[in-house]
């Protein structure tokens, strides 16, 4: 699984015109979301083909995206506190994450700056 990431002008019908590219594509949607800051969507959103999702949103005029590989965690929902004992982990092994979101399966999704490392520790 891809972290799929570009910047959406902040504007109506943006997100709608990354979606429609992505779906005309076939790339379906795993997870993820957008964050407005300073007036410009920040888009994540998991997929499986991450190469067919970035020539997809360049077609479409949508600009690069950016693509990169995730760490995918199940998290056991009735136990509190996992998420900062993952983070804990990361950080103390000296791993930055970038992005986190969940996917549709409850699951956490995480983009760092060391996959092996991050995979070891977790």
């Amino acid at each position: 699984m891809h972290d799929v990431a570009i910047e959406l002008a902040g504007r109506p019908g943006s997100l709608a015109r990354f979606g429609e590219a992505l779906g005309a594509a076939g790339v379906s949607l795993e997870g993820g979301g957008v964050f407005s800051v300073n007036g410009v969507g920040h888009a994540h959103f998991l997929v499986e083909d991450g190469e067919a999702a970035r020539t997809a949103l360049e077609q479409a005029g949508l600009g690069t995206a950016k693509v990169r590989p995730v760490l995918i965690r199940r998290l056991k929902q009735e136990v509190p506190g996992q998420l900062g004992a993952i983070a804990r982990a990361l950080g103390d092994a000296g791993v930055n994450i970038e992005v986190q979101y969940s996917d549709h399966a409850n699951r956490l999704i995480l983009v760092v700056d060391d996959m092996e490392t991050a995979d070891q520790v977790t």
